[in-house]
């Protein structure tokens, strides 16, 4: 397992080797000594996540706030994806930078994000399967989101703005800018 510094404080890349052999492919996707030693951080993850989604469908950006935030471990089952994240911990010195990285069914690579993290993810591919653990159990009162399109985030997503699919929640997140003004941003 190869863990690689993200330049957001606490997110990592994690490139596991693939074994590959006339039955197929190995890979082991976690291991939480070997995290642990190259991070300093101890993830327990208790909620598995999946879904499935086509070209286009934007989901994000979501964040759970408070005692319910989520530090989480996402990879690409099938299919490809732009993952993004955004620093929304007020003290960071990465607060409101963003990262993005493509996810896909052909690299083992997976990404680490602290709590304290805006995600989310358009498919590049014509379908997609997304997989995450969670360090937290999802509780709806807690959940938020930023506005995808923030001209203050300028998040390159890859696809055409009329090629996305968005919920209609996803189409109306606030701002950074108006989250931090109303203090409605306790991650």
């Amino acid at each position: 397992m190869k863990i690689v510094a993200t330049d957001l404080k606490e997110c990592f890349i994690i490139e596991d080797s693939k074994f590959i052999d006339e039955r197929g492919y190995f890979f082991e996707s976690f291991n939480k000594k070997k995290f642990f030693e190259a991070t300093g951080i101890i993830a327990d993850f208790v909620q598995d996540n999946q879904s499935s989604s086509e070209k286009g469908v934007l989901r994000g950006l979501h964040f759970q706030r408070g005692e319910h935030a989520q530090a989480k471990l996402v990879r690409v089952l099938s299919g490809s994806v732009l993952d993004v994240v955004v620093d929304i911990r007020k003290d960071s010195a990465t607060f409101g930078q963003h990262f993005s990285i493509e996810l896909s069914e052909n690299s083992s690579t997976q990404l680490y994000i602290p709590r304290g993290f805006a995600h989310g993810f358009v498919v590049l591919s014509d379908k997609a399967t997304f997989f995450y653990k969670c360090d937290n159990y999802y509780n709806q009162t807690a959940e938020g989101g930023l506005l995808y399109n923030d001209p203050e985030l300028n998040i390159n997503w890859v696809l055409p703005e009329e090629d996305l699919i968005l919920s209609e929640k996803d189409k109306v997140n606030p701002l950074l800018n108006d989250i931090i003004h109303n203090q409605h941003l306790t991650v």
